[in-house]
């Protein structure tokens, strides 16, 4: 069988996840990457510009994300006779149109929706969900699977794990990833709860933007980064495993998250972890090897996405960090725990095991029995979707593209 992903394609979360469902389904079927549109292009870098990427037709759209080219993208399922497409964090809905007019099978990677997008998921075939929040959310589809996530735990590994000399160095390194998004993984909260933070200590800051113009407008953010020598940032991109072997704990208060791979992979790597005691995010540890931060206000997030931000205070984790550095003696069982716990728990290996005799059974599974009045209810559904407010100005815009690029930087720069 032929199996095509559709995914954003260079360093980040979301490509690591399609990466990792690329190898365990390549040990049994011919996959395709197709590589849409995203913040950044992997072309020409040998850990993503693999014989079986294409690098689709670059459209964006200040209306609607992930948008892709029809005649690109059908022309693509036709070359690789492609019989089931898994969309990795679709948000645009047509593509899933065009593949049942094709007559291929879908398959969505649950991630992003809103209570308005959650019907319009009956469009796939099949969903698969990671985490139990996202299962609660579609277990109402008969086409919906919970495989819990995991991690490459031979990748990532501790790369010395002595942890005893931990107490010996009388000194904890607290490392927080801030990725491209560091508003949502709570960077802010991080910078300002360690600033309160005593004894020796110092903080690790790994982030693919530039903190200081991100927080351009939080001034007590610039003056301890300005002033407190303890904290060191790295700014660049860096392959997997990543920067977690210099931290002893990883502090992740995310607001936010789909999955939380991060959590997972710390954990791999012999961290200790404060995370935000919501799901996802409290899904991965337990309390021998984590600390647990009760958020401290919930509410919505402007995209109207389905689960609410979840939002701690500052000294509460203030708290969970001094705690850390208080029971110093205590930080290498814990490591040891967190790594242990992610070999028995958050194997990817393991855990993927289920995926392959999960698409085994796709094509045995007749999916044209849904009757055409609810097929065309569903379609129904998305081109209404698209057809709303701001997003059916995407429609025109594809029409005048490439004119679109202009029209996009003047975009850009009016809501800058």
């Amino acid at each position: 069988m032929n199996i095509g992903i559709v995914t954003t394609w260079f360093e980040r979360g979301a490509a690591y996840v399609s990466k990792q469902f690329m190898e365990v389904l390549s040990k049994k079927f011919e996959i395709y990457i197709y590589a849409r549109g995203g913040e950044s292009f992997a072309k020409g870098d040998p850990n993503w510009d693999l014989d079986n990427v294409f690098w689709g037709k670059r459209v964006e759209s200040p209306f609607a994300c992930t948008v892709i080219d029809k005649k690109d993208f059908t022309k693509w399922i036709k070359d690789n006779k492609i019989e089931v497409v898994l969309f990795n964090e679709q948000s645009w809905w047509l593509p899933i149109l065009w593949c049942k007019s094709l007559g291929v099978k879908t398959v969505a990677y649950v991630d992003y929706y809103k209570k308005v997008t959650m019907p319009l998921f009956a469009a796939y075939d099949f969903l698969i969900c990671n985490t139990k929040r996202h299962y609660s959310a579609f277990s109402w589809h008969k086409g919906a699977i919970y495989i819990p996530w995991g991690t490459n735990v031979s990748l990532f590994e501790p790369l010395q794990p002595n942890w005893p000399q931990l107490v010996k160095k009388n000194c904890v390194t607290f490392f927080h990833s801030a990725g491209m998004n560091p508003n949502r993984k709570g960077t802010d909260l991080v910078i300002k709860a360690f600033a309160s933070v005593t004894e020796n200590v110092e903080l690790l800051l790994h982030t693919q933007v530039n903190l200081r113009e991100f927080f351009a407008e939080d001034r007590e953010i610039l003056d301890i980064l300005a002033n407190d020598t303890r904290i060191n940032i790295i700014n660049k991109t860096v392959p997997a495993p990543g920067l977690y072997h210099l931290g002893d704990v990883y502090v992740y208060p995310s607001r936010l998250e789909g999955i939380g791979l991060t959590v997972a992979e710390a954990m791999s790597c012999g961290l200790s972890c404060i995370v935000t005691d919501c799901a996802p995010m409290n899904e991965f540890g337990s309390s021998d090897n984590s600390y647990y931060v009760e958020p401290d206000t919930y509410y919505a997030r402007n995209d109207a996405y389905y689960w609410p931000v979840s939002e701690v205070e500052s000294g509460a984790l203030t708290a969970s960090m001094q705690n850390c550095v208080n029971d110093l003696e205590k930080l290498p069982t814990r490591k040891q725990s967190a790594r242990e716990h992610a070999v028995k728990y958050l194997n990817w290996a393991s855990n993927s095991g289920e995926l392959i005799s999960f698409f085994e059974q796709i094509n045995k599974i007749d999916t044209c029995s849904t009757c055409m009045e609810e097929l065309a209810l569903i379609e129904k559904k998305i081109l209404s979707y698209e057809n709303y407010g701001f997003r059916k100005l995407n429609g025109f815009y594809l029409k005048i593209y490439p004119l679109g690029k202009v029209l996009l930087k003047i975009f850009r720069k009016l809501t800058k």
